[in-house]
């Protein structure tokens, strides 16, 4: 009996399926555990998962009240704060379509400036609803609307007169009397000054996308146009005079002209291309142009060019601004007119480089070297 038991035992320890049957569930469990520590080891630390968080963005909305009555015209509602004044105008026009954006003007207070175009909302809102007042501007035009119609008249009405039509002047006289070389040289400069402002106002100039109210063009028109009609009428008259100092005057101010009217364009062109760089702030530098060498002592060439201009044309007409002896009293009030205004733009441009620090000091003329 004792050697059958210990077969037995010893069967039993041989038998690999009785052995394999006795341990196969710790040894799975073993291997399911290391497998899962090393993926986690493998993984690294675990993350909980992100909190998705809802960014919440806050909309103005804008009253907008009649300046006159205090009544309010409408509300425009959910304004992004990233939006500007041109934007709000847009909505505006389309609760009000009669009053498109150009003609809108809108201002913090009813006594105030009135806002620009691109002034952002966020920065004038004090609290989520933001009041403003609004103007009614009128009938507004571009302003290349303005510069084109002031340049295009001049040298229109200029041809006409030219042409001593005989609604203007007497038939008879204009048939008897012989023009002097000096008409027909005036009015090639003249139609020169002008086709050079409209050429520089379609392709150098960068003109503001902005308006002005329509009576500004009236009012401009009016001013040009009318001093040109004065103007023409003396030069093409059939009794006109020829100059007096003869053809050294007509010579000296034929070249006069000419060096003017290179000047003011080769100005034009650094200021653009001041402006095309970005930096607006600083003053433009003398270049190799020696046109643009007037930068070192005035800050307004494009003005100092055509002051010279005027009193260049005055010459090549004999027409002195200084005296009322000679028949071109409309050249000198129109020269004297024009010379205030441009020192008035030039002063104004002067102190502004002045307060951006963007010359020295030293150089203080605005228009005319050492004098104004």
């Amino acid at each position: 009996m004792f050697r059958r038991h210990k077969t037995n035992a010893s069967e039993h320890k041989r038998n690999p399926a009785v052995q394999g049957s006795a341990l196969p569930v710790p040894q799975n469990d073993m291997r399911s555990f290391f497998s899962l520590s090393q993926l986690v080891l493998s993984a690294g630390h675990l993350r909980p998962p992100p909190v998705l968080r809802h960014s919440k963005i806050t909309y103005f909305e804008v009253e907008i009240l009649d300046a006159q009555s205090k009544k309010q015209i409408c509300v425009v509602d959910k304004i992004p704060p990233s939006s500007t004044l041109l934007d709000v105008k847009h909505k505006f026009h389309k609760v009000c379509p009669q009053w498109y954006p150009s003609r809108i003007g809108l201002r913090l207070e009813r006594n105030g400036s009135f806002l620009r175009d691109s002034v952002n909302i966020k920065s004038l809102a004090a609290s989520s609803i933001i009041t403003l007042y609004f103007t009614d501007m009128g009938q507004q035009v571009s302003w290349t609307t303005v510069f084109l119609t002031e340049y295009t008249g001049p040298l229109l009405i200029y041809l006409l007169f030219y042409l001593r039509l005989s609604s203007i002047y007497d038939a008879k006289e204009s048939a008897r009397s012989v023009r002097h070389p000096i008409v027909h040289l005036a009015c090639i400069c003249h139609c020169l000054h002008y086709l050079r402002h409209l050429l520089e106002t379609l392709f150098v100039h960068k003109i503001s996308e902005g308006h002005t109210p329509l009576k500004n063009l009236i009012k401009g028109c009016t001013f040009y146009w009318g001093f040109t009609s004065w103007i023409a009428y003396y030069i093409n008259h059939p009794q006109y005079t020829p100059p007096s100092f003869g053809n050294r005057q007509v010579t000296f101010a034929a070249l006069t002209f000419l060096i003017c009217e290179a000047g003011s364009h080769f100005i034009n062109v650094a200021l653009v291309h001041q402006n095309q760089s970005g930096n607006k702030a600083s003053f433009p530098s003398p270049s190799i142009n020696p046109f643009t060498w007037l930068f070192t002592l005035v800050s307004c060439p494009n003005y100092t060019y055509e002051f010279l201009f005027f009193f260049s044309l005055q010459q090549i007409g004999s027409w002195v601004s200084f005296t009322l002896m000679t028949q071109t009293l409309p050249v000198g009030v129109f020269a004297l007119l024009m010379a205030i205004q441009m020192a008035l733009w030039a002063r104004k441009k002067h102190q502004l480089y002045l307060k951006r620090g963007t010359f020295s000091r030293w150089r203080k003329a605005a228009m005319i070297p050492f004098i104004l």
